[in-house]
C-alpha cells in the first residue's frame, strides 16, 4: 500500500482518508464479501504426507517421531502444525489485493498475555514464524478456522462452534472499524491491556480471563529458575529432562553461541546491550518447544548475575516463511530479521531482548523466555468463553492489521453489517472440515506404520 511504503518525511501527502475509504468501497464490487464463504480444495492441492515429510527435513532426526506425535493428537494440534498446507489453500481464496503484516499463522492457540517493558499485562499475537506482508484475509480466515476446530475439540455443538468463530470474524471487523476512525499514531499507541480485556468479557467468562493473566503474572524469571534449573554448589545449571531440554554435544546448536556473542548483541539497543553484559552465561541446553517448530534446533541460555538474579533466553532456528511461495520473497535481510522485524511492526510492545543473528547458511533469533508470559487453556472451554477468547483474539488481530495496513480501506470494505462475519464463519467450518480429513491421512499414516510417533512427555 502507498501508504505503508511511503518513505519517512516525504515531501507527498498520502491519500486522504475520504479517497482510501472509496477504494474499500470499490473493493466490494471487485470482490464481494460473499465470495469469502466458500472453499474448494485446488484440483492440484498438496499431498499431505509430502508437505510433512518436506517440513520435517532439517530437523533433528531423533525428534522427528516426537513431532508428529504431537501433530497426531488431535485435528487441532494437527493444523497448528500445518500453517503451510493452509497458505497453499489460501493462495485460491478471492483477496483484495490489500495487505498488511500478516501474522501466517494466526490460530487462537497463537494469542495470550504477556508484559510490556513496563511490567505490564497485555493481550497481543505471540507467535511471528510465518510473518510476512501478505494479504491480511488469510489471517482472519485462520484464525476463524482454527476457532472451529478448537469447539469441536471441546466438544461443542457446531451451532457454538460456528458462532464462535463469527464472533472472531465480528471483532476483527468492528475494531478495525474503529482504527480506522483513529490517528495513525493512536493506533500505534494502542494495546489491550488486561484489565481492559477482562472488563469486556462476560462474567461466566471472566474467571478463565482472570486464571489466564494471573498464571501469566506468575511465570516470572524466578519461577522458570525454581521450573528448569538447579545449583550445583553456588552456581545455578539447567535441569536436564529429555526430551525436552537436554545438554548435547551438537556442535551446529554450539556454533550459535559464538554469534550469540557477537551477532545478536548488534540487532539490540544500546541500554538492552548495557544491561545485559551485567549477566554472565552459566549453561545452555537444547529444548523442544511448539508443534510445528518441535524439531527445530531451539537453545535455553541462563544467564545469571548475583544469586537469584537471572535472565532467560530462547535462541531459536528461524526458517522461510510458509507465505513466501504465494504472497513473494521477504525484503527481509534473512528469516531471522523478517521475524524479528515482523513481531516489531504487530505487537503492541515487543520483547525487549528481542534480537537476531546468523551463522553460515543458518539464523536464528532471540527472546526471553516465559517472561510472564500465558496463554488460554483450550481444551476445557466452555462455549461461552471460546466466544469471548474468539473475540479478544479478533481484536488483538485487527490492531496488528491497523498498525501495518490500510485500516480505513479495509474497514471500510468490510462494512458496517454482518455480511462479511457471517462469510468467515461459513469458510471456517467448511476449512475445519479439511482439516479433519488431512488429520486423518496422518493418523492412517501412523497406523499403517509409515510414519513413526513418540508420545508427547507432557501428555504422560
Amino acid at each position: 500500500m502507498a501508504h505503508i511504503q511511503a518513505q519517512p518525511l516525504s515531501a507527498h501527502a498520502l491519500p486522504s482518508r475520504a479517497e482510501r475509504r472509496e477504494k474499500g468501497r470499490a473493493h466490494r464490487a471487485e470482490v464481494p464479501r460473499e465470495s469469502h464463504a466458500t472453499f474448494t480444495p485446488a484440483a492440484d492441492r498438496v499431498n499431505v504426507l509430502d508437505v510433512l515429510q518436506a517440513g520435517a527435513k532439517g530437523c533433528i532426526p531423533g525428534l522427528i517421531p516426537l513431532r508428529y506425535g504431537r501433530m497426531v493428537a488431535s485435528p487441532f494440534a494437527f493444523f497448528r502444525g500445518t500453517a503451510g498446507i493452509m497458505a497453499a489453500d489460501l493462495a485460491h481464496t478471492p483477496t483484495t489485493g490489500e495487505r498488511v503484516q500478516a501474522s501466517g499463522d494466526a490460530h487462537c492457540a497463537n494469542f495470550g498475555a504477556f508484559a510490556t517493558g513496563e511490567r505490564n499485562l497485555v493481550f497481543d499475537l505471540n507467535d511471528f514464524d510465518e510473518t510476512l506482508r501478505a494479504p491480511w484475509e488469510w489471517d482472519i480466515k485462520r484464525l476463524a478456522a482454527s476457532v472451529v476446530l478448537a469447539a469441536r475439540g471441546a466438544g461443542h455443538s457446531e451451532p457454538d462452534a460456528c458462532f464462535a468463530a463469527q464472533s472472531a470474524a465480528r471483532a476483527y471487523r468492528l475494531h478495525l472499524r474503529d482504527y480506522a476512525c483513529m490517528t495513525h499514531l493512536d493506533v500505534w499507541y494502542d494495546r489491550i491491556d488486561a484489565t481492559e480485556a477482562l472488563e469486556d468479557m462476560a462474567a461466566d467468562a471472566r474467571e478463565q480471563g482472570q486464571e489466564m493473566f494471573r498464571k501469566a503474572q506468575g511465570r516470572t524469571q524466578l519461577h522458570t529458575l525454581s521450573k528448569l534449573a538447579h545449583k550445583e554448589g553456588k552456581q545455578w545449571m539447567l535441569r536436564d529432562d529429555p526430551p525436552l531440554l537436554t545438554h548435547t554435544d551438537d556442535p551446529e546448536a554450539a556454533s550459535w553461541l559464538d554469534e550469540v556473542r557477537s551477532g545478536y548483541f548488534d540487532s539490540v539497543p544500546a541500554d538492552r546491550r548495557a544491561l545485559l553484559s551485567r549477566y554472565h552465561l552459566t549453561d545452555w541446553a537444547l529444548k523442544v518447544t511448539g508443534v510445528g517448530s518441535c524439531g527445530r534446533r531451539v537453545l535455553v541460555l541462563l544467564l545469571a548475575a548475583d544469586g537469584d538474579d537471572v535472565i532467560f533466553l530462547q535462541v531459536k532456528e528461524a526458517r522461510p516463511s510458509v507465505l513466501e511461495p504465494f504472497a513473494g520473497k521477504t525484503v527481509a535481510r534473512n528469516s531471522a530479521h523478517r521475524i524479528v522485524r515482523g513481531q516489531q511492526l504487530m505487537q503492541a510492545a515487543s520483547d525487549p531482548f528481542l534480537g537476531w543473528a546468523t551463522r553460515g547458511e543458518h539464523c536464528f533469533y532471540v527472546r526471553q523466555l516465559r517472561d510472564m508470559k500465558g496463554r488460554f487453556d483450550l481444551e476445557e472451554v466452555t462455549p461461552r468463553s471460546l466466544e469471548e477468547i474468539a473475540e479478544l483474539c479478533g481484536w488483538a488481530l485487527a490492531r496488528a492489521h491497523a498498525r501495518t495496513g490500510d485500516a480505513a480501506t479495509i474497514g471500510t470494505y468490510l462494512g458496517k453489517k454482518e455480511k462479511f462475519d457471517g462469510a468467515i464463519a461459513r469458510f471456517a467450518t467448511l476449512y475445519a472440515d479439511q482439516a479433519e480429513r488431512d488429520h486423518a491421512v496422518l493418523e492412517q499414516a501412523v497406523k499403517s506404520g509409515a510414519i513413526e510417533i513418540e508420545t508427547d512427555p507432557d501428555d504422560e
